[in-house]
């Protein structure tokens, strides 16, 4: 029996969907229920919060409606047809839940599309009717097309089953569109609001890394390909689906097509994200743990795998640039060193080791306190130089015949593909057989000690040297190596009219010991008001180590310390190329 869904984008200034349920009952008490949580977005969500104006209707009475707990409704004494309807307030334009105003609409069907338990693997239609405020707007999505529904038209969709209905996000607006084909595969670039970028390029850069995708892992699990973008003043993120990506960036992020040369950070950071969200598609999306085959999207799933569906994807999603052809080895480098800049700066890698990262992925990581930076490591950049340890001893214990990416190779044909959770063993297991040796101790301790990564020792044998050095701003993660001073606050900030609101504090620096902390505003130093540029001027100016008074806010109240710079300890990395015979062994795909 086919469940019938359909949602309408009327209610634009009211920020509702009007979505509706028909289904045939096979108990006379029929659970429905919504998801705590979205895969990739390891966080409780709670997104029945948003669902308003609950009702159901068998043979045209009302039905009697049982709550079971925050995000389960029970139909009683149902038969036959029931009809389902309700609100979702859709004002949230992150990547994970649903939105909705004149300009724009998009939702996940997580957040939106409510199950009905004994049916889940059910077949499901969905009809998206078209808004009566605006003729101009069209349907991006990755679900499929019903017969009668053309490609970005309003109309018929169908899923195989709950699973899919939710995992096939949907963008509606007077959106702009480039296709591209890799592999015979066509690839949808969508941007759900006015940009100024250079579409031309875009599509041929990304289809770069598409093709690098692709090859590397031997085909494209899908028929078509969706890149759906949010375009904001400023963000950035990203979630990851089976055949689309959902993706946040600011509208300025993009290529200028007047610069047609200019290569930005902001650029390269874009297509960073666009290699991390498609990479998924193999990694996470169908190579997975154990514990998400199935997911229960009820309650928290816990793994302490994340460093290798998060790390591994982040070492590719930068070192793909560079292998596709759009960034140097050089630039590369730059980006890895800021990489290791964020695990190396703090104090967590210390306290924390990346599996316990990954477990602690729902609270410590996701809802993450003032303390992070010194109490936790990201199981995304740590484990991203795992990744790179492991692409490194793979090539040297093989004399250069094999790497991680023949690991990748076999993580698809044997988990992937045959949809088979994963367990750390397996990781371990394919490693030692590529290696031609066991590296089961070496890596076992890498994955559960909260230590130090040694890379530098592996990375000078690849012609490469990773140094720890200096940062060269207060408030930048940019690192130099040089003997000369260069001040050190140990706190990150933003500017704001009254000053400069704390972001992060680095334990024992500076501006800990003055007694600074998150989300306070420094408002003045040596009685001077401080902006970005007066505390760098302040900072240059002063003697290392002289104790000068401040002032800021915490809450409402004024508060005084004293603050004295320091030279910048050596918590940052440089990582240069030294040796391009040696390095080749690694820059190479193999």
């Amino acid at each position: 029996m086919t469940i019938k869904y359909q949602i309408s984008p009327n209610q634009v200034n009211e920020h509702l969907f009007d979505v509706s349920i028909i289904f045939t009952a096979k108990h006379s008490s029929e659970k429905l229920s919504l998801p705590a949580w979205l895969p990739g977005s390891y966080m409780i969500r709670d997104f029945a919060k948003n669902v308003v104006n609950f009702k159901a209707i068998n043979e045209g009475k009302p039905v009697e409606i049982e709550l079971i707990d925050k995000q389960t409704w029970q139909l009683n004494n149902v038969t036959g047809e029931v009809k389902v309807s309700y609100q979702v307030y859709a004002f949230d334009l992150s990547v994970r839940t649903a939105y909705l105003d004149q300009e724009r609409g998009f939702f996940n069907g997580s957040s939106t599309f409510i199950c009905v338990e004994s049916q889940q693997d059910s077949p499901c239609e969905l009809e998206i009717t078209a808004p009566i405020h605006a003729s101009n707007w069209r349907v991006a999505t990755g679900m499929r097309r019903a017969k009668s529904t053309e490609c970005f038209t309003f109309g018929q969709y169908v899923a195989d089953d709950y699973a899919e209905l939710i995992d096939c996000p949907v963008a509606i607006g007077d959106f702009s569109h480039i296709d591209f084909q890799v592999e015979g595969v066509t690839h949808h670039l969508v941007f759900t609001s006015k940009h100024y970028g250079d579409m031309q390029r875009m599509a041929s850069d990304i289809a770069k890394l598409c093709q690098h995708h692709i090859s590397l892992f031997g085909e494209a699990p899908f028929k078509e390909y969706w890149f759906i973008t949010h375009l904001l003043e400023s963000g950035f993120g990203g979630l990851e689906h089976k055949n689309s990506t959902i993706l946040q960036a600011s509208r300025f992020d993009l290529p200028n097509p007047q610069k047609p040369q200019e290569l930005t950070d902001d650029y390269k950071t874009f297509l960073s994200l666009c290699s991390h969200e498609y990479f998924h598609a193999w990694n996470v999306c169908r190579i997975k743990p154990k514990a998400f085959v199935p997911y229960d999207l009820s309650a928290p799933s816990y793994t302490t795998q994340l460093w290798a569906y998060e790390g591994i994807t982040s070492y590719y999603d930068d070192f793909s640039l560079y292998r596709a052809g759009i960034i140097s080895f050089e630039d590369y480098l730059t980006i890895l060193a800021k990489t290791a800049t964020r695990v190396f700066r703090g104090e967590g890698e210390l306290k924390q080791s990346v599996t316990e990262s990954s477990f602690y992925a729902w609270t410590k990581f996701y809802q993450q306190g003032p303390d992070a930076l010194n109490h936790i490591v990201s199981y995304y950049t740590k484990g991203s130089l795992i990744a790179l340890w492991l692409d490194l001893t793979i090539r040297e214990k093989s004399n250069g015949q094999y790497s991680l990416d023949q690991l990748m190779r076999e993580l698809w044909i044997h988990f992937g593909r045959p949809q088979q959770g994963t367990s750390e063993e397996d990781f371990i297991n394919i490693a030692n057989i590529l290696c031609g040796e066991d590296i089961s101790e070496a890596f076992n301790d890498i994955l559960h000690s909260a230590k130090r990564l040694p890379v530098a020792d592996i990375l000078k044998r690849f012609g490469t040297d990773f140094t720890a050095a200096k940062f060269e701003k207060l408030n930048d993660l940019a690192t130099k190596s040089t003997q000369d001073y260069h001040a050190f606050l140990g706190a990150h900030f933003k500017a704001q009219p009254l000053g400069l609101k704390i972001t992060q504090v680095v334990e024992q620096s500076p501006a800990a010991k003055a007694g600074l902390a998150v989300d306070d505003i420094l408002v003045a130093v040596d009685n001077l008001k401080m902006t970005e540029k007066n505390i760098a001027a302040l900072a240059n100016h002063l003697p290392e180590g002289q104790k000068v008074n401040c002032h800021f806010f915490r809450d409402d109240q004024l508060l005084q310390s004293e603050l004295g710079f320091i030279d910048s300890p050596l918590s940052g990395i440089t990582i240069k190329e030294f040796d391009q015979s040696l390095s080749a062994k690694w820059r190479n795909i193999i």
